[in-house]
């Protein structure tokens, strides 16, 4: 049983800033997407000092998180304009993408041979706060932020300006040249034998990190994207965000996000107009209302990282950042349809729990083997001190802990948290606590037991299951459906008919790929 009690003297953690505003920028996306104790912009290594005793940045920005490091690389190039759009792309083009590219390979590659060489800042006194995953199970995930393309792609291609993909561009093909396949502003596969480099650019980057806002949404996407790309099927889309929308409209039988391209396709083009289409549809607007009761276990979240950084918890078990994080990585790792779920339940129970009750809510996940016990815990006549209250909600929340693998035989991970009810008091705090289930001993069944006796838990619990949509009904859609019960609700694609077709040909869209949506 681990929980997070004030025993031990830490340094707490500083981070960097990044040093251009378009770096700062980047870390306050990752910072809202992967949560502050995940994301780390200036990463350095120890390399090569020179003689100020500095070292040299292995990356703009590091995320590590379970199996999963992503490396980012921030180049704010200017778009020049000598007046010939492929010269222009040529130079753009290797300042801002190649060069980074080879910025985020090269930083693959020390992780992999220096993983224990890693520093917060430039004079290389501050290591790397969190143990990295076993590199031989390690997924490296890389991605180029290309700024000050929008203006000049919009105004040559027009559009929204983002990049567009294009599977037949390889290597050195991106170069326009009269023996390439190079298009201006077209990104294909960097270079097919070394990890799969993820381009975004000033329109796309917003899009991608704001829509795609939790770890596990971000990275299922990046996986996914990967092995999209590299399928051998020639991919054509006409932006990221295209690209982005029509793997948010496309579900698999477990209903997970897939990129779904019939098999007998041998080519596919995503047309101008997925993202806008999605973004303005019912769906996606009752989806953004929905979450908005999410974002309060993010708060959570970082609530609980900002104590265990500071040192300033009041229970820490062990010293040090790396074993609460282990704690925190578990309500980290859910994805923005669950912390909904999670959010409305931790709410809805301190609302409905009266001042002088005590109030607990035990919520089995859907993997099966982790479990979440809830606790809302007022502050009895005898306990005279605040942190008497506090060691007794402690204690209560791992006696829940406790009882919950006595109900739950198959449950191996839980996790507790405890808070004061109401939300009319001033100020409040929370426990995070976790117990590995899968250490249970017959003394522990019997202490369990004989909890659950004398303080009443878990006797006669009333189950029920809890299932919400991703993209929940508008009500403004159900009321018109009542009256007309053909009615559906769809998504209607966009043709950009008359402008040349993504594939390169030269030829018009309606005249080339866009004569079928699939071309077989």
């Amino acid at each position: 049983m681990s929980s997070i009690e004030k025993k031990h003297v830490r340094t707490p953690i500083i981070r960097g800033e990044g040093v251009t505003e378009a770096e700062r920028y980047l870390g306050k996306l990752c910072d809202l997407t992967f949560l502050s104790l995940w994301s780390y912009p200036g990463v350095y290594r120890d390399q090569g000092t020179n003689q100020h005793g500095e070292g040299k940045e292995v990356c703009d920005l590091l995320v590590v998180f379970e199996d999963h490091i992503i490396i980012f690389s921030d180049k704010d190039c200017k778009f020049p304009d000598s007046g010939r759009v492929d010269v222009d792309w040529n130079r753009w083009f290797k300042r801002a993408i190649r060069k980074s590219a080879d910025q985020v390979w090269g930083a693959e590659r020390w992780i992999r041979q220096h993983s224990d060489r890693l520093f917060l800042d430039r004079a290389c006194t501050r290591p790397f706060p969190l143990e990295l995953p076993n590199l031989d199970h390690a997924q490296f995930h890389l991605v180029v932020v290309a700024h000050d393309d929008s203006l000049r792609c919009r105004k040559e291609l027009g559009g929204s300006g983002s990049l567009m993909i294009n599977t037949a561009i390889v290597g050195d093909e991106h170069y326009v040249r009269n023996e390439s396949r190079g298009i201006p502003f077209s990104i294909g596969d960097l270079d097919p034998n070394k990890t799969f480099v993820h381009v975004l650019d000033d329109t796309s980057l917003d899009i991608v990190m704001k829509t795609l806002d939790t770890i596990s949404d971000f990275v299922s996407y990046l996986m996914k994207k990967e092995e999209f790309i590299r399928s051998n099927k020639p991919i054509f889309a006409a932006g990221e965000e295209d690209l982005l929308a029509f793997y948010l409209k496309s579900f698999d039988k477990n209903g997970e996000h897939v990129f779904l391209v019939p098999l007998e396709a041998t080519a596919y083009v995503i047309e101008e107009g997925h993202w806008e289409d999605f973004e303005h549809s019912p769906e996606r607007l009752a989806q953004v209302e929905a979450n908005k009761i999410s974002y309060a276990w993010d708060y959570l979240l970082e609530t609980f990282i900002k104590h265990a950084v500071e040192d300033t918890q009041f229970f820490a078990t062990h010293p040090g950042i790396r074993f609460s994080e282990q704690v925190f990585r578990f309500l980290a790792r859910e994805a923005r349809i669950f912390r909904r779920m999670l959010a409305s339940a931790l709410i809805d129970l301190i609302e409905r729990t009266p001042n002088h009750k005590r109030g607990t809510r035990y919520i089995v996940h859907p993997r099966g083997n982790l479990h979440y016990v809830f606790l809302v815990f007022p502050q009895l006549e005898f306990m005279k001190s605040y942190e008497e209250y506090r060691q007794g909600r402690h204690k209560f929340l791992e006696a829940c802990c406790l009882v919950t693998k006595l109900k739950f035989p198959e449950a191996q991970d839980i996790v507790g948290i405890a808070t004061e009810p109401s939300f009319d008091r001033k100020g409040r705090s929370e426990d995070a606590l976790y117990f590995d289930a899968r250490e249970w001993t017959p003394e522990m069944e019997a202490e369990a037991r004989e909890l659950q006796e004398k303080l009443g838990l878990l006797e006669n619990p009333t189950m029920y299951r809890v299932r919400d949509d991703e993209y929940p009904i508008p009500t403004a859609f159900l009321t018109e459906q009542a009256r007309n019960p053909n009615l559906q609700i769809q998504i209607p694609p966009k043709f950009p008919r008359n402008k040349p077709c993504p594939c390169g040909s030269g030829i018009k869209y309606k005249f080339c790929h866009g004569k079928t949506r699939q071309a077989t």
